[in-house]
């Protein structure tokens, strides 16, 4: 082969390697994290403990920190924590409040996993509106309106709606709570009884604790 080709040929060999590892960069890249590292949202406030845990590694949460798909997180006792779903939603989480992030999409709803304690969702009525489901060892919340509270009150499992609707499903039974109404579940396998106004004293104690 004359020289000249040979020192070509060594050239491109040589660009090519060097490209190379930036290319596999890009093809494996996207593909190594999956749905795990996709970001649900961020963390806006926290008061006491709280943490994320997935794949057996927990972290502590601060403000703005991350939260992803699949996330498990949780807060201590006394413990407060706000966390920003996407552009428009803020979830609260009271004190010893256990929740996941099983899925989420970005401004088109998802689901969420309640294991305990107390929580409040709260969407802007102006939000364009979007598919949300919470699940509990209760029942599951499909989520109309904007503004409700789901956790302990009264000895009970309660849900409670400031704002807009909710429908509540357990035991083959499905309750629509409407603004001002709340529904009990007494137990987890029973079902929800009928939508009914709570009194003040009881919303009051049940927005304290996630607040």
């Amino acid at each position: 082969m004359p020289d000249h080709r040979r020192l070509l040929l060594g050239k491109s060999r040589r660009s090519l390697l060097r490209l190379a590892p930036a290319a596999l960069a890009f093809v494996i890249a996207p593909g190594a994290h999956g749905e795990t590292g996709v970001k649900a949202g961020s963390v806006e406030e926290v008061k006491g403990e709280a943490f994320a845990e997935k794949d057996r590694v927990k972290r502590n949460l601060e403000r703005e920190a991350p939260l992803f798909i699949h996330d498990q997180v949780g807060t201590g006792a006394a413990s407060r924590l706000a966390v920003r779903l996407g552009r428009n939603t803020i979830l609260r989480l009271g004190e010893k409040a256990q929740v996941t992030i099983d899925r989420y999409l970005v401004e088109a709803g998802g689901e969420i996993n309640l294991q305990s304690g107390p929580i409040l969702f709260d969407r802007p009525a102006s939000a364009p509106k979007s598919s949300l489901q919470i699940r509990s060892p209760f029942g599951l919340i499909a989520v109309r309106g904007t503004r409700f509270f789901a956790g302990p009150s009264n000895d009970v499992f309660g849900v409670f709606v400031e704002r807009g609707s909710v429908a509540v499903t357990a035991a083959g039974k499905r309750v629509v709570v409407r603004a001002g109404e709340g529904t009990n579940i007494a137990r987890p396998g029973a079902a929800p009884t009928a939508a009914t106004r709570w009194g003040d004293a009881r919303i009051r104690a049940a927005l304290a604790s996630v607040s």
